[in-house]
């Protein structure tokens, strides 16, 4: 189990036992020490996380894992409040004279019995206690003496829009989240009365916050935060202060177990101390996959997708496996029709409300299966693109926000991920999935867009999921990863990112922009233009609609350019890459001919390349194909759970299954001979078999993947004719559907039937 962000195994708390049992009058200070230094547990200044473990140890003990020595009765050494006097003030900030201030000291009880006294004696918080790492301040004029203090503490553990603003992943919220440090107290005594004074101070102390942390701690913070008490506080000096308001809190505290949310709603305020914050904060170490995986193979695709994840409890890992199941048996129903029971449906939407059931952590297992699916393939295409779940027909539901270009149109939920596939188009799986609501008040604002860094833009999802990929490239050394974006992901930092390191993923973007170019080569599109067609590539246009398919004649142009920084970002270099554009001539009449411009940086020096480049971004269309899977088979918009959170736990499962779907249809069709064992329970293939044949011998022989998916595609509406083609993924999820039924009904009549009747039956 994972307490405090650690893993405590059986041997772990055997050991832990062991050392109380040999030891009985030994201080919980004591043990603290010993455990911190059998597992390692240091904090980034490198000294024994000492309070987390005595935390982490208590938590066992309430859970009758280990049974902790009496806890030993010490005197408080806490200063004392001491006399202060804090005179009336009402002047202006020029006329206070000299501003200090003061760090209050470790050991420094005078100065700490100040703070003291003044908080308890003004702030509605008191004087605390503050929790974790901490620093507090004393602000002193040199005419009027003491004007009040300021505290900074360990940030809170989880805030929905804090995490969601930094973009990080469970794994990198627990790395990271140390590097976030939370204003937990900021007073100005109400007998001082100074415009503008508390934005001046906020200023001045973010100013050597980061100093005097480092020289405390041996580490700078990179992000602040603060929740401002609605009805109480404006936040108007933090917002003078550059303080950025990123959302609310839900009105529940640090023990509310019982999600009673009776403490008042805060609006929470962030202030990045450099300007990469976002980037720092989502970094996290690539981990090994744990040998357990690879000693024990999973009994079926859902144990190999999430039998691994770690949710803290044995029962959650085990529902979490059970909704996956009863979700792809059937995909397009309701989680009441999917779960089957009123038992299953009450675990099921108690297993969403669950704090543990985060995305991230739900899809954490998914991720390292689909790594090691691509460190079997020697190129990957990793193809990132935005989807919007509409949810406008559930006004209700909470956080949620406006999903098209005005701000009352229809609200939902915006998904942005990346999906890896081989060559052949075959889905590996995911390596990224970023879930976010638009804040209503952000419309109007785009004329800000330009002076905005890109971590704070929207668009900043392209560079996240870069990076991911980028971890999945360190992850598998032996294969080369291509990430793959549309017109959207035209962004210059993109480019950047990519051409920084030599041993990074390749990327490939289809172009938006028409750029300047260097070294006089004019603009992007008329320089392509301009050169001689090095070859014609056909290509298939498939039906759309009423326009008939056809073979397009694509006319081929490359070369290598250097493109120049937009005006607005002149601090950046220009950036080497190769441009393919690619161009139909003599389209029908009536029909706007297929262009494509694409920029990449990897290397083209011949035609055979740029067709390549031309194929790969084709293998693009996947995700679109993945995107209306997960939306028409699996009804993730129809959900109805109540809130933005749980809708994104329930996404992260239904995402896998629209994966599992895609990936079935796709394998059937690159490798149609092999065994339908593989993917299709006894039940299931021999139920097929029955139905379509209409013959239940139990001596039947499996068929191939191909004929069972031909089958499953059957039953959900294909007709299989010549003209037909292979079985898409509409037909094999309806069909899914239908198959779930067909082998429960098999598996009754062999339990009940076969015995009393041979041979077989009807």
């Amino acid at each position: 189990m994972k307490i405090c962000g650690r893993d405590f195994s059986k041997d772990t708390i055997k050991r832990i036992q062991s050392v109380v049992d040999m030891v009985p009058a030994i201080s919980r200070r004591a043990l603290s020490k010993q455990v911190c230094d059998m597992l390692d547990w240091k904090g980034r200044n490198g000294k024994p996380k000492d309070m987390s473990c005595r935390v982490a140890l208590q938590r066992l003990h309430r859970r009758e894992q280990i049974v902790l020595p009496k806890a030993q009765a010490f005197p408080t050494a806490e200063p004392k409040e001491a006399p202060v006097s804090l005179v009336e003030v009402s002047c202006t900030l020029g006329e206070l004279g000299s501003v200090e201030i003061i760090p209050v000291g470790k050991g420094n009880r005078e100065m700490s019995g100040i703070w003291n006294t003044i908080m308890a004696r003004y702030h509605y918080l008191g004087k605390g206690p503050l929790c974790g790492a901490q620093i507090r301040y004393l602000i002193k004029s040199s005419t009027y003496g003491w004007l009040g203090g300021l505290s900074f503490s360990s940030s809170a553990w989880r805030v929905a829009d804090r995490d969601q603003f930094i973009g990080w992943s469970e794994e990198a919220r627990r790395e990271n989240l140390s590097q976030v440090v939370c204003n937990s107290r900021f007073l100005i005594s109400p007998t001082v009365r100074v415009p503008h004074l508390a934005s001046h101070i906020l200023s001045r102390c973010i100013k050597r916050l980061g100093q005097d942390w480092l020289e405390r701690y041996d580490y700078t913070p990179v992000m602040l935060e603060t929740y401002v008490e609605q009805g109480r506080f404006r936040g108007t000096c933090y917002r003078a202060a550059n303080w950025q308001k990123i959302g609310e809190t839900r009105g529940r505290g640090r023990q509310d177990r019982d999600q009673a949310c009776a403490v008042p709603v805060k609006d929470v305020y962030v202030y990045p101390l450099r300007r990469d914050a976002a980037t720092i904060l989502c970094k996290q170490t690539v981990k090994p996959i744990p040998p357990v995986l690879q000693q024990k193979p999973a009994a079926d695709w859902a144990e190999e997708e999430f039998g691994s994840v770690n949710l803290g409890d044995r029962r959650l890992s085990h529902r979490l496996v059970t909704i996956a199941r009863d979700f792809y048996a059937r995909p397009q129903a309701s989680i009441p029709q999917a779960c089957q029971t009123r038992a299953n449906t009450k675990a099921t939407y108690r297993f969403f409300e669950h704090p543990a059931t985060h995305m991230d952590i739900l899809l954490s297992q998914h991720t390292i299966s689909t790594l090691e699916r691509c460190k079997k393939e020697s190129i990957v295409l990793a193809a990132q693109d935005t989807t919007s779940l509409n949810y406008s027909a559930h006004p209700a539901t909470a956080n949620i926000g406006p999903i098209g270009s005005y701000k009352d149109g229809p609200i939902g939920l915006l998904v942005h991920d990346t999906m890896a596939f081989n060559i052949d188009g075959v889905p590996l799986g995911l390596l990224d999935v970023q879930s976010w609501a638009r804040d209503p008040d952000d419309f109007g604002k785009k004329a800000k867009r330009h002076t905005l860094p890109i971590e704070e833009k929207e668009s900043y999802k392209w560079l996240r999921s870069y990076e991911k990929v980028a971890e999945a490239q360190r992850t598998c050394p032996d294969t080369m990863f291509i990430s793959l974006g549309d017109r959207e992901a035209d962004i210059y930092e993109l480019f950047a990112l990519a051409s920084a390191n030599p041993s990074a993923p390749k990327l490939l973007v289809r172009a938006k922009q028409n750029r300047t170019l260097d070294d006089n080569q004019g603009h992007l599109w008329q320089h392509l233009e301009s050169l001689e067609t090095v070859g014609i590539q056909e290509l298939h246009v498939p039906r759309q609609k009423n326009r008939q398919s056809r073979i397009a004649q694509l006319e081929v142009r490359f070369a290598e350019v250097t493109l120049k920084p937009p005006g607005s970002k002149q601090s950046l270099n220009p950036l080497p890459v190769w441009a393919v554009f690619a161009r139909e001539s003599n389209p029908p009449e009536d029909v706007v001919p297929l262009e494509w411009m694409l920029l990449t940086t990897c290397p083209v020096s011949n035609f055979e390349q740029a067709v390549e480049k031309l194929e790969w971004y084709a293998k693009r269309w996947g995700i679109e194909v993945y995107h209306r899977t997960l939306k028409s088979g699996c009804k993730i918009e129809e959900r109805q759970l109540g809130h933005a959170e749980r809708i994104e736990s329930c996404l992260a499962i239904d995402m896998v299954v629209a994966w599992r779907i895609y990936y079935l249809t796709k394998l059937g069709r690159g490798t149609p001979d092999l065994p339908c064992t593989v993917f299709f329970e006894e039940a299931e293939w021999r139920a097929l078999k029955a139905y379509k044949h209409k013959d239940a011998s139990l001596s039947a022989k499996p068929p191939t993947l191909r004929e069972a998916l031909i089958m499953v595609a059957m039953l959900g509406g294909f007709l299989g004719r010549k003209c037909d083609g292979e079985p898409g993924t509409k037909s094999i999820w309806l069909g899914l559907q239908r198959l779930d039924d067909l082998a429960h009904m098999w598996r009754v009549l062999v339990e009940h039937i076969q015995p009393k009747r041979d041979p077989p039956f009807l």
